[in-house]
């Protein structure tokens, strides 16, 4: 489902609602969730999961077209995990 998608969605079930008050409610939840992951907080929504933030750490790669060893920097990566009743959602037969 892509962004559209959901705003389209949303204001199929919420006809009192503008499209474009959806569009500003989506988008500035998504704003708040990389705010707060780019601060390096948590992000945990109640039975669909946590989003957080994880180090890697600096490494020797391989250029997978020459095999040349490639230095590669330690960075910061976005991280999801599910809860536990989208795990059961998703599992249930």
């Amino acid at each position: 489902m892509t962004k559209s998608e959901l705003i389209a969605r949303l204001a199929e079930a919420n006809p009192h609602l503008f499209q474009r008050d959806i569009e500003r409610i989506v988008s500035t939840i998504f704003e708040e969730v990389a705010e707060a992951l780019a601060r390096g907080d948590r992000v945990e929504l109640r039975g669909f999961g946590a989003f957080s933030v994880k180090q890697r750490e600096a490494r020797v790669g391989r250029n997978p077209r020459t095999g040349e060893s490639v230095k590669v920097e330690s960075k910061a990566v976005p991280f999801f995990k599910t809860g536990k009743l989208l795990r059961e959602k998703l599992n249930s037969d």
